[in-house]
Protein backbone atom coordinates (compact mmCIF):
# COMPACT_ATOMS: atom_id res chain seq x y z
CA UNK A 1 0.00 0.00 0.00
CA UNK A 2 1.25 3.47 -0.88
CA UNK A 3 1.38 5.84 2.10
CA UNK A 4 2.31 9.44 1.34
CA UNK A 5 2.14 12.92 2.80
CA UNK A 6 1.25 14.37 -0.60
CA UNK A 7 -2.42 14.95 -1.50
CA UNK A 8 -2.10 13.25 -4.91
CA UNK A 9 -0.05 10.53 -6.60
CA UNK A 10 1.74 11.25 -9.85
CA UNK A 11 1.81 7.59 -10.89
CA UNK A 12 -1.82 6.71 -10.10
CA UNK A 13 -5.19 8.32 -10.77
CA UNK A 14 -7.33 8.36 -7.63
CA UNK A 15 -10.84 7.18 -8.47
CA UNK A 16 -12.44 7.10 -5.01
CA UNK A 17 -11.88 8.92 -1.74
CA UNK A 18 -12.95 6.39 0.88
CA UNK A 19 -12.61 8.52 4.00
CA UNK A 20 -10.30 9.53 6.79
CA UNK A 21 -8.27 6.83 8.51
CA UNK A 22 -6.26 7.13 11.72
CA UNK A 23 -3.87 5.12 13.82
CA UNK A 24 -2.90 5.89 17.40
CA UNK A 25 -0.22 4.68 19.77
CA UNK A 26 0.28 5.67 23.40
CA UNK A 27 3.50 4.92 25.21
CA UNK A 28 3.04 4.64 28.97
CA UNK A 29 4.97 5.80 32.02
CA UNK A 30 7.70 3.21 31.54
CA UNK A 31 8.70 5.12 28.43
CA UNK A 32 9.60 8.14 30.59
CA UNK A 33 11.63 5.98 33.00
CA UNK A 34 13.37 4.29 30.09
CA UNK A 35 14.05 7.66 28.52
CA UNK A 36 15.79 9.02 31.59
CA UNK A 37 17.67 5.76 32.06
CA UNK A 38 18.77 6.10 28.44
CA UNK A 39 20.11 9.62 28.92
CA UNK A 40 23.54 8.09 29.41
CA UNK A 41 23.05 6.83 25.84
CA UNK A 42 23.21 10.40 24.55
CA UNK A 43 25.92 10.94 21.96
CA UNK A 44 26.35 14.28 20.24
CA UNK A 45 23.11 15.63 21.74
CA UNK A 46 21.00 12.68 20.54
CA UNK A 47 19.56 9.74 22.45
CA UNK A 48 19.36 6.60 20.33
CA UNK A 49 17.09 4.95 22.94
CA UNK A 50 14.60 7.82 22.75
CA UNK A 51 14.73 7.91 18.95
CA UNK A 52 14.17 4.15 18.76
CA UNK A 53 11.03 4.34 20.92
CA UNK A 54 9.69 7.26 18.87
CA UNK A 55 10.27 5.34 15.62
CA UNK A 56 8.51 2.28 17.04
CA UNK A 57 5.53 4.39 18.13
CA UNK A 58 5.34 6.08 14.70
CA UNK A 59 5.59 2.73 12.89
CA UNK A 60 2.85 1.28 15.10
CA UNK A 61 0.50 4.21 14.41
CA UNK A 62 1.16 3.95 10.65
CA UNK A 63 0.52 0.18 10.68
CA UNK A 64 -2.78 0.66 12.52
CA UNK A 65 -3.83 3.34 10.01
CA UNK A 66 -2.83 1.05 7.10
CA UNK A 67 -4.85 -1.84 8.58
CA UNK A 68 -7.95 0.35 8.83
CA UNK A 69 -7.50 1.57 5.25
CA UNK A 70 -7.14 -2.01 3.96
CA UNK A 71 -10.44 -2.91 5.68
CA UNK A 72 -12.06 -0.10 3.65
CA UNK A 73 -10.63 -1.50 0.40
CA UNK A 74 -8.04 1.27 -0.06
CA UNK A 75 -5.06 1.07 -2.38
CA UNK A 76 -3.27 4.03 -0.80
CA UNK A 77 -3.40 6.66 1.93
CA UNK A 78 -2.72 10.26 0.90
CA UNK A 79 -2.24 13.46 2.88
CA UNK A 80 -0.72 11.62 5.84
CA UNK A 81 0.02 13.70 8.93
CA UNK A 82 1.87 12.58 12.06
CA UNK A 83 1.29 14.26 15.43
CA UNK A 84 3.16 13.76 18.69
CA UNK A 85 1.54 14.84 21.99
CA UNK A 86 2.12 14.27 25.68
CA UNK A 87 -0.96 13.13 27.59
CA UNK A 88 -1.90 12.00 31.07
CA UNK A 89 -0.98 13.39 34.46
CA UNK A 90 2.12 15.58 34.20
CA UNK A 91 2.52 14.60 30.54
CA UNK A 92 3.57 11.11 31.61
CA UNK A 93 2.63 9.45 28.34
CA UNK A 94 3.43 10.09 24.69
CA UNK A 95 0.74 9.72 22.02
CA UNK A 96 1.57 9.39 18.33
CA UNK A 97 -1.33 9.83 15.89
CA UNK A 98 -1.23 9.17 12.16
CA UNK A 99 -4.09 10.37 9.95
CA UNK A 100 -4.74 10.49 6.24
CA UNK A 101 -7.29 9.88 3.51
CA UNK A 102 -7.87 6.34 2.24
CA UNK A 103 -8.18 6.19 -1.56
CA UNK A 104 -8.59 3.64 -4.31
CA UNK A 105 -7.43 3.63 -7.93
Amino acid sequence: MIITTTPTLETHKISNYLGIVTGETIIGANFIKDFFAGIRDVVGGRSSSYEKVLREAKDSALEEMKYRAQKMGADAIVGVDLDYETVGPNGGMLMVTASGTAVSF
